[in-house]
């Protein structure tokens, strides 16, 4: 025999319809979402790390002064290397960009057709997808150079260039101002030869498995090259940032993704909760007629999760597939929008099946059950009065005679409702918890783009380099005539520079935190730049590193050599105020020191003003305010998107649980509503008492969980940054970011309370004599 509860479930769907369907509209959201990320996230590292054997990327690749003879390429591919041809020539264009333009690749470093065909023609081009994108150019499209028109042919993805790095000692790479291209080999050749660069690949015949050792045969690998050719550049692919960036990049927002998905997961539990309480009050009579009539407990559970377990099946199923498609197309577009990655293929991902749909199907199962289990342990007799506190019952609070009777009337409403009014405060923190996150970023981001340009150490930062090959370790004589020749190239008469020395450390990766570069300055005595006086021992550290590992005075830092089992340690005699880098600084002579360089020994040069009289290719990075700007607008390209999704997502979310909350109030006063009603209140006076003192709880609930949120989601948010980003932005709270939360919390809860006033008008006055003991 069918059981006849079953009837009620089409019913009760159609009772509470706008209930179901906010907790539709949530968890079709949250899995879509979050489960779009992580497919589209996952699936673009898998074919980032395919597209080293798909398209044969190079094993590192250096630039010769000439030409390669036979003889000196037989002479390198001794080392057990291939060498491949990887020339290129540099134009500008007519939109104040510049391309790095190759003949098509057939051997090495393949090319990946996004859309459109490769150049077959003189004058055709195919130019990098994201260049092309931040360019708004597209295929059939011409640019300009030197009056020369190109035809657009194609949009590509240059496998050795998925971060569109100009020189490998950038801080971060510009793909609007600079791209990649590619034309055909016809095309290439009508170049004149002074502007080609003879720029070659290799592929090692046998490959390191480990960096350690990668380093140490690239190393013997540039030492025999220099024997027999002049290097200007050798770049082996650990250290290539074109190729390595992305890799180390990708699936850093993950961690950012996660506190959000543990956010939503801890709201849905919420809502669940909340929801089936509001069901059993309502229900009580129902389910106290029913246990009377020999319905077990275990029966009525299974009745009362029913609806719930439909709604949250079909919310999956459907969350899933937008996951799958929009979400998913979404989120892959904004890692389109960051990096030049290949075609990739969508993946199956079971971690983001588990994460957004089992565990919110496992968390919504328990508390159903743990709550109903417990309300319905109640005796038939108490569920039919509605006597589900299972306390006894306390007598009512005793309030002035003096109050306003409206006034009385709204207090008693508070106390009456105060549980409800508990569940509506935790629930408001949850929400401006969400909205906080999305919030919060956006304008950290801006506020960093300020501190890195206000913060310079000197407004312009010369780190010097050496030419490849250009000191041979094994011939001293040899080395100290080099030595002694560049010395006179990298010294500069203008009268702004003063000399550092500098050294790249990387930190240990302690307590889950990624494994960082450090930098660290060799300050001179009477330093017209850094505001300190440096004794032998003297260490000091930016507030940017302090702020971020929670260091201060009299601690010990712990750094190692990036690709050497070496460590040095730093006790950290006072913090300096420098919030652009994490950075370590120390006198020139004792840096040096450390580091078993001559007292002398420098590293570049801090200036005010630019240096001219020095050649560029004996000047390794530069840091100026137009680099730094770089950096943070791609910061803003790469995260902004991702931050706006977060944001607009945290808006909908936010919304949706206010109108749970308050709708939670007015159905929990029904039987009140309706007496009033019988006594003669008008509609807009039963409004005024019912949504006035929802309304008080609401402002100064808001009010409330600022303090609250502004603590704990400062701890997150440090937690998460330590995770997802080299460097470090000091954590900031925009106060604006509070008056717009305040207003979108009180403008939501004016349309839900427009909506529950017309509901008020639709309640009967029957519905207070249902329940008449």
């Amino acid at each position: 025999m069918k059981n006849p509860l079953n009837k009620r479930l089409l019913r009760e769907l159609r009772s509470d319809v706008g209930k179901y369907i906010v907790i539709f509209i949530l968890l079709v959201l949250s899995i879509g979402f979050v489960s779009g990320f992580l497919v589209a996230g996952d699936s673009m590292i898998t074919a980032y790390n395919e597209s080293f054997d798909k398209y044969n990327v190079e094993d590192g690749n250096f630039r010769a002064e000439d030409k390669l003879t036979d003889t000196e390429k037989d002479w390198i591919e001794k080392e057990n290397v291939t060498v491949y041809e990887n020339f290129y020539v540099e134009k500008n264009f007519d939109n104040e960009t510049k391309l790095r333009i190759f003949a098509n690749r057939e051997e090495i470093d393949k090319v990946c057709v996004m859309e459109g065909r490769l150049p077959e023609k003189p004058q055709e081009i195919a130019i990098d997808r994201m260049y092309a994108d931040n360019n708004d150019l597209k295929v059939g499209d011409s640019l300009v150079s030197e009056g020369k028109n190109y035809s657009i042919v194609g949009l590509v993805a240059l496998s050795d260039y998925s971060a569109l790095f100009y020189s490998n000692n950038d801080m971060m790479f510009d793909s609007s101002a600079f791209g990649v291209a590619i034309v055909s080999k016809d095309q290439f050749n009508t170049y004149n030869e002074d502007d080609v660069e003879y720029n070659y690949g290799w592929i090692y015949d046998v490959r390191p498995t480990t960096e350690e050792k990668e380093k140490e045969v690239s190393d013997d690998l540039m030492e025999h090259m220099a024997k027999k050719v002049t290097l200007e550049n050798f770049i082996p692919r650990y250290l290539d940032q074109a190729i390595t960036f992305t890799g180390e990049d990708l699936g850093s927002d993950k961690a950012m993704m996660e506190v959000l998905l543990y956010i939503i997961i801890i709201i849905v539990a919420f809502v669940f909760g909340i929801t089936i309480n509001n069901t059993i009050h309502k229900e009580a009579t129902v389910i106290g007629t029913l246990r009377a009539s020999g319905y077990t407990i275990n029966e009525l559970i299974r009745h009362y999760m029913a609806m719930p377990l439909v709604v949250t099946i079909i919310a999956s199923i459907i969350g899933n597939i937008l996951g799958y498609t929009f979400f998913k197309d979404v989120c892959a577009a904004m890692y389109y929008g960051s990096y030049s990655l290949p075609t990739y293929v969508t993946l199956w991902n079971a971690e983001a099946f588990i994460r957004t749909t089992i565990i919110p199907m496992v968390i919504m199962l328990v508390i159903t059950y743990f709550i109903l289990r417990k309300k319905l342990a109640l005796s038939p007799l108490k569920l039919i009065k509605r006597d589900l506190s299972g306390k006894k019952q306390k007598t009512a609070v005793r309030l002035n005679k003096k109050i306003r009777f409206f006034d009385r009337f709204r207090i008693r409403i508070l106390i009456q409702n105060k549980s409800s009014y508990i569940i509506l405060f935790a629930g408001l923190l949850f929400a401006n918890m969400l909205l906080f996150f999305g919030m919060m970023l956006p304008p950290l981001l801006v506020h960093y783009q300020g501190i890195v340009t206000e913060s310079m150490l000197a407004k312009h930062i010369y780190l010097l380099q050496m030419p490849a090959g250009a000191i041979d370790s094994n011939d001293e004589l040899s080395a100290a005539f080099s030595y002694t020749f560049l010395q006179s190239k990298i010294t500069t008469n203008n009268p702004d520079a003063e000399k550092f020395s500098a050294y790249s450390l990387k930190t240990t990766g302690e307590g889950g935190t990624r494994v960082e570069e450090v930098t660290l300055y060799g300050i001179q005595e009477d330093s017209r730049y850094i505001d300190a006086k440096f004794d032998e021992k003297m260490v000091l550290i930016s507030s940017a590193y302090a702020d971020k590992y929670g260091l201060g005075k009299g601690d010990v830092i712990t750094l190692k050599e990036p690709y050497e089992d070496r460590y040095y340690g730093f006790k950290v005699s006072g913090i300096y105020d420098y919030d652009g880098g994490i950075t370590v600084f120390m006198s020139k002579k004792h840096l040096n020191d450390v580091m078993g360089y001559d007292e002398e020994f420098f590293s570049g040069y801090f200036s005010d003003s630019e240096i001219t009289d020095i050649e560029g290719k004996y000047i390794g990075t530069t840091v100026d305010e137009e680099s730094l700007t770089r950096v943070s607008r791609q910061l803003m390209i790469s995260m902004g998107n991702l931050m706006y999704m977060v944001d607009g997502f945290s808006v909908i979310m936010f919304i949706v649980l206010i109108y749970i909350l308050s709708k939670l109030i007015i159905e929990r006063n029904v039987q009140s509503i309706s007496m009033a009603k019988i006594l003669g209140y008008s509609k807009k006076e039963i409004a005024t008492l019912y949504i006035i003192p929802t309304a008080l709880v609401v402002v100064a609930s808001l009010l409330i969980s600022y303090p609250i949120l502004s603590y704990v989601m400062v701890g997150i948010f440090r937690v998460m940054l330590k995770k997802m980003m080299s460097g470090w932005m000091v954590i900031w709270l925009d106060p604006s970011a509070y008056v717009k939360m305040f207003l979108m919390g009180i403008i939501t809860y004016a349309v839900v309370a427009i909506i529950e006033y017309r509901k008020i008008g639709k309640i009967p006055m029957n519905e207070a004599l249902k329940n008449v003991e």
